[in-house]
């Protein structure tokens, strides 16, 4: 359904890894919005893409700064930045199966690639006094499953206290900085997280879902989040609505944090 308003008409927005998933939804609230958006991944995916497409390895700096440049050339600026690539390909089985690629791996697409890109084209806010960087995070960072996703688990902690520390320092210069850490989403990435666990635990999918839910604490609402919910409350806050709000990290995770911190 249209939203009735166009409350980001004008705004020009960037957000990695929006082919498929929880990205692919924030493109289409984004656009549903009024923005003008821009999908960057390392590879263009096989049908029509109804956005700017701009092909870009996040993990290797000469791609973040050819990336500025050409939405520098073709756009003169950028006034939303999500950056929502991310995930593993590191073994469930915790610390002592892990090897020293599995970490430098899981850093460099959880960390090093958002701050790359941040550096990049924050300063492109900055120098017009104006813009939103969201970080899309994982409820791993603050309740860490040690036996399924160690690394993952440590590297968004890491990118929500990155986060945190870059959200004081542009404040002042009209940038607003904000973590959105979502807890499970139904998505092709965590099917395959799933199936891949529950091969290494003898569990078919959903039998492995209850049991990394249980495994949480549980979770209240008792099942995985919609990517489009995680791309509403983004929509919210990239919107003239939170004009006050940065340095905070939004939870999404239908209630499995068991305290109010």
């Amino acid at each position: 359904m249209e939203k009735s308003t166009k409350e980001l008409s004008g705004k020009i927005a960037l957000v990695t890894g929006g082919t498929k998933g929880i990205g692919k939804a924030i493109v289409d609230e984004l656009a549903q919005l009024g923005a003008t958006v821009i999908i960057t991944a390392r590879s263009k995916p096989d049908g029509n893409l109804r956005h700017a497409f701009i092909a870009a390895d996040l993990t290797k700096p000469e791609d973040n700064e050819q990336l500025a440049k050409e939405i520098i050339a073709e756009y003169r600026g950028l006034d939303i930045l999500i950056n929502n690539v991310g995930g593993t390909s590191a073994p469930a089985g915790g610390f002592s199966v892990l090897s020293d690629a599995d970490w430098e791996n899981d850093l460099q697409l959880n960390l090093l690639a958002a701050i790359k890109l941040d550096k990049a084209l924050v300063p492109l806010m900055i120098e017009r006094n104006t813009g939103v960087v969201i970080h899309i995070s994982s409820l791993n960072g603050k309740l860490p499953l040690y036996a399924s996703n160690f690394s993952y688990g440590v590297t968004k902690a890491a990118l929500n206290n990155y986060s945190k520390a870059l959200a004081n320092e542009v404040a002042p210069k009209g940038v607003r900085v904000i973590t959105v850490s979502p807890g499970m989403v139904k998505t092709t990435a965590m099917e395959t997280f799933l199936n891949s666990y529950g091969t290494s635990i003898g569990k078919n999918l959903d039998e492995t879902a209850q049991l990394v839910m249980n495994s949480l604490g549980g979770v209240p609402m008792n099942r995985l989040a919609q990517p489009e919910e995680i791309a509403h409350l983004v929509g919210f806050l990239v919107s003239p609505k939170a004009s006050y709000i940065t340095g905070t990290n939004y939870v999404i995770d239908g209630g499995t944090i068991p305290t109010t911190f």
